[in-house]
């Protein structure tokens, strides 16, 4: 699993070409987004707000990938009584995007997410289905499925926010 991880991220950073305008393709991302967690994960957690930083290099008019780096805090709630720390996650992904028309795209990050907190969480394998619908040329709705493959179980949200594009 670590050497198929490493030859995403090999591939991904070896691919170049020039950015082109657009609803946010190409070059610097920054996104913003709020999650409703779903699964089990659910009964223990009331929220999760992340931040993510990419930047996608254009293979073709339709096509971009590179390096995406996240953070994603999902914050507990209580369970009879007893409080549930926050659990917070650094996502290290390649990301690609596939532009449909002038305003959609469809794509996905995978990686790796580290496990910030709390101190028994080792991360685990990353995943992130997305849609994006370009409401300017450096804006972009985005909605999209957020899961992390840990020990004993996963953290999954549904989210929505927004990417700006520099």
């Amino acid at each position: 699993m670590k050497k198929l991880f490493l030859a995403v991220i090999v591939i991904a950073f070896g691919f170049t070409a020039n950015a082109q305008d657009g609803k946010c393709q190409g070059n610097f991302g920054i996104g913003v987004s709020a999650g409703l967690p779903t699964g089990d994960v659910s009964d223990a957690y009331t929220f999760s707000l992340g931040l993510d930083v990419n930047y996608l290099f254009e293979v073709s008019e339709t096509f971009d990938v590179g390096p995406s780096v996240s953070y994603l805090t999902f914050f507990g709630g209580e369970i009879s009584g007893f409080d549930i720390d926050n659990a917070s996650f650094l996502p290290i992904s390649a990301a690609a995007r596939v532009y449909v028309g002038d305003s959609f795209a469809i794509g996905a990050d995978i990686g790796y997410a580290l496990g910030l907190s709390p101190d028994d969480n080792d991360g685990g394998f990353y995943y992130a289905p997305r849609i994006q619908y370009g409401v300017s040329d450096d804006i972009d709705i985005v909605a999209a499925y957020t899961g992390i493959s840990v020990d004993g179980g996963s953290f999954n949200s549904i989210n929505l926010g927004v990417n700006f594009g520099l």
